[in-house]
């Protein structure tokens, strides 16, 4: 009777625990009216990852007086085009990056709280393929059926000897469930035309639920280098026809957010004579419409990514001051 007792306590026990668990990763993930965060990065890449802050989705001001939150600690590190996104429990971000200009490499960090975080890791994530020229654009989402992380980029490949041209840019793919071991990087996405920039949005319209994948075409003849979609029932598709493109050319880096009834694509303009973000935003994924009037990026901003943070974090991300001085 006492063993039984004790067993009953225990349950009992066990059982109160599991619905608290269950409230602080609720409390943890930002509600859909929660401020906005940019990380982004500014030529020549070499300062570091900056941070702007949103209440509204469309008007960006510069975390920490629009010093880097982040700079690179590794000798020829770089660090272009950012991409940080939550953990799938709630708690913790991971960031990725682009490593350098040329080369079979991303970088990677991770952080509890967007303020402390562990070394910069350089993942030599092509390092099977010696003929790689460049490993760009990184981004990771995890896969919740198979429980880990699918990681994307965009490659091309010098040429072999005796030919003229290397294959061209494609989104390749790796995924990882430790962030220690990677699966043998393998194409994830070939449409017979040359493709960086992959980003995925889980989408819900009107009830419907799937992933969109927006992306850079990089065709040049005819001269593309605008973005287009297409999409499917997860972040390994498969995937669906493409759309039309959504903006003009000399454009790149998307990234899709959702405020209210529109879905916003934000992407880097890089075109002389007035290299700006500019955006796209849509209710239908149909019908596209500037929102360039409507839009404020911190100046010279580059290729970045979009999240969002509870206000308990904005408020810990506003309080960070450093001095001018400082090495963070």
């Amino acid at each position: 009777m006492k063993r039984r007792t004790l067993l009953t306590a225990l349950l009992l026990s066990v059982a109160s625990f599991i619905p608290s668990l269950y409230a602080q990763a609720a409390a943890s993930q930002p509600k859909p009216t929660d401020p906005w965060v940019f990380a982004y990065f500014k030529e020549p890449g070499s300062q570091g990852i900056y941070l702007a802050l949103s209440r509204d989705g469309y008007t960006f001001t510069p975390l920490n007086d629009g010093q880097p939150w982040l700079k690179p600690s590794e000798q020829g590190e770089i660090m272009r085009d950012v991409f940080l996104t939550r953990n799938p429990d709630g708690h913790g971000f991971r960031m990725v990056w682009t490593w350098g200009w040329r080369g079979n490499s991303i970088g990677t960090s991770s952080s509890e709280d967007l303020m402390t975080w562990t070394p910069q890791r350089k993942i030599e994530i092509m390092g099977a393929f010696p003929a790689v020229h460049n490993t760009w654009a990184p981004e990771t989402y995890w896969d919740k059926q198979k429980k880990q992380w699918l990681i994307l980029w965009s490659s091309a490949f010098d040429p072999a000897p005796g030919e003229k041209e290397g294959e061209g840019l494609r989104i390749w793919a790796s995924r990882t469930k430790d962030w220690q071991n990677f699966t043998k990087p393998e194409k994830f996405f070939d449409r017979g035309f040359p493709v960086i920039d992959a980003t995925m949005f889980h989408r819900n319209l009107h009830g419907k639920k799937d992933v969109v994948m927006v992306f850079k075409d990089q065709t040049t003849d005819p001269l593309r280098y605008n973005e287009r979609w297409t999409s499917g029932p997860s972040v390994e598709g498969p995937w669906g026809k493409l759309s039309a493109p959504i903006n003009e050319s000399w454009s790149e880096g998307p990234s899709v957010i959702h405020v209210g009834d529109k879905f916003i694509v934000y992407y880097d303009h890089y075109r002389p004579p007035h290299p700006r973000f500019e955006a796209v935003e849509t209710t239908d994924w149909i019908h596209w419409q500037s929102a360039d009037d409507k839009i404020h990026l911190p100046e010279a901003c580059k290729h970045g990514s979009f999240f969002q943070v509870t206000e308990a974090e904005a408020q810990r991300l506003l309080a960070r001051h450093d001095d001018t001085a400082s090495t963070h």
